[in-house]
């Protein structure tokens, strides 16, 4: 996987969202006032960082191609973590009405940026990244994934290698 364009950060939240749309409209903002893009990734639909950190990597690339699907740069990250080309889809890869855990991409660097986002969020050290058996189910059925491609894969432990194919096929499918 290729490394991102610039110094780039990816920590995890948790925070619960009454009003998605004015949340999105503050993330905006924060973004915008400090020259910067925010990206917040559902924890629950994604296999790991390495799995935000490829999507990020895909929409740098696809922008500065000149061949993105959507006309912002935070929709194109979602769309390749969700391996979709339908921002319908892809809108429920970020965040949501309740409680969420995420992903929250920021880059290019700024402090300012971590400490304003603190007012909504509580960033955690806590690593989203253990594949149990319900997360396996959910991650085969979003993307797709069959039982029998699995086995050929090579079993459970090759599920996130899986996913992270959906996501490259989402060049091809441009």
């Amino acid at each position: 996987m290729e490394d991102m364009q610039e110094p780039c950060e990816i920590r995890t939240a948790e925070f619960t969202v009454q009003d998605q749309a004015g949340l999105l409209a503050v993330i905006r903002d924060i973004a915008r006032l400090n020259k910067t893009r925010i990206v917040c990734f559902d924890t629950e639909k994604m296999a790991g960082h390495k799995h935000a950190k490829m999507a990020i990597c895909r929409a740098e690339r696809s922008c500065a191609q000149g061949t993105p699907v959507s006309n912002s740069f935070e929709m194109e990250a979602l769309l390749y973590a969700a391996g979709s080309r339908q921002c319908t889809v892809a809108v429920s890869w970020g965040i949501h009405d309740g409680f969420n855990t995420a992903y929250v991409y920021r880059c290019p660097p700024c402090d300012a940026v971590w400490s304003a986002l603190s007012e909504h969020m509580q960033f955690t050290n806590t690593i989203r990244e253990e594949m149990t058996p319900a997360r396996i189910a959910r991650l085969m059925a979003l993307y797709g994934i069959t039982s029998e491609e699995l086995d050929a894969a090579g079993g459970i432990d090759r599920i996130i290698d899986l996913v992270l194919e959906r996501v490259a096929l989402l060049e091809v499918y441009k």
